[in-house]
């Protein structure tokens, strides 16, 4: 499943398209995908100007000019590609192939207005949801309601920017006996975070995945210095993803054809047998797994 720094990466890609444009038609070619459309779901977007393109955790948001916000989920094998008069793209960051069989264009966005190159004629492009496995979903809400829907409503802090501070890490730690990469897989905790970019983090603050969660915290409630690296560690992790944009071992195309790059980064994931790259370190990668999860860990320095 696309993580957080690949959905930002379509995010990005998907902005100039619909930022601004208005959707004067839209093709629902199913009656669902991992779940039921809401009623009336293409007549409640026709004719909708789309306010911005936004995102929460691995939600993409588009805030429409009446309040209400379509909210999409790309599962496991959803995509967006961009058709205008000049050129198609597919933008984002996925670590399987993207097809582009319109078979599985499910969802249809006519958009006008666009400020897309290659648009600029007609003003007019098209967004096709294409998704083979139809793992994802499209759902309906009002920006009166968003804060409480069951989707979002228990969502933790966003990794990103200065959301994410030790202080408000510990308070959500405190106590806890799982182990520390299950913790931070928990999206009540920390939103967005996937099971890459926490080996990742967790390598770079030289912590074990299997230590206790709760360790990281003091007992008066504050944040130990291995909890003030970790999160400094998550940051720069995600962040730096982002402007590689995103990770890919198969295919990634973002809205200008490029490849996402921070697969090439990697320290641990999917790096199993192959020395640790701390310096001094000597210990060599391992996987062991966790709640049916591969983890990518060096047991020489992370502890």
């Amino acid at each position: 499943m696309p993580e957080l720094p690949e959905v930002e990466t379509v995010r990005r890609g998907l902005a100039p398209a619909m930022e601004g444009a208005t959707l004067i038609k839209v093709e629902q070619n199913r009656p669902d995908l991992r779940f039921p459309f809401p009623e009336r779901f293409a007549e409640r977007l026709e004719g909708r100007r789309v306010l911005a393109l936004r995102r929460r955790a691995k939600y993409l948001l588009a805030d429409l000019d009446d309040g209400t916000i379509l909210v999409m989920h790309l599962g496991m094998s959803g995509s967006f590609r961009i058709e205008t008069e000049s050129d198609g793209s597919a933008p984002g960051a996925f670590h399987h192939l993207r097809g582009k069989n319109a078979a599985h264009d499910h969802v249809v966005l006519h958009l006008s207005g666009t400020a897309l190159p290659g648009g600029e004629n007609s003003g007019r492009a098209r967004v096709l949801y294409n998704d083979p496995r139809r793992f994802g979903f499209m759902t309906l809400t009002s920006l009166a309601d968003f804060e409480t829907h069951p989707l979002f409503a228990h969502l933790g802090v966003e990794p990103v920017g200065n959301s994410l501070q030790p202080e408000g890490v510990a308070a959500m730690l405190a106590g806890k006996q799982a182990p520390l990469k299950a913790a931070l897989l928990d999206q009540t905790i920390i939103a967005g975070l996937g099971n890459i970019y926490v080996c990742e983090a967790l390598w770079r603050a030289r912590l074990s995945p299997r230590r206790r969660a709760g360790s990281l915290v003091r007992a008066d409630g504050r944040p130990t210095d291995r909890l003030v690296r970790l999160v400094e560690a998550i940051r720069t992790v995600i962040a730096e993803a982002i402007e590689a944009g995103g990770s890919t071992l198969r295919d990634h195309i973002k809205a200008d054809g490029s490849l996402g790059y921070f697969q090439h980064r990697f320290a641990v994931y999917d790096q199993e047998g192959k020395p640790c790259r701390h310096e001094g370190c000597g210990g060599t990668i391992t996987r062991i797994v966790q709640s049916g999860r591969s983890t990518f860990f060096c047991p020489g320095c992370q502890r």
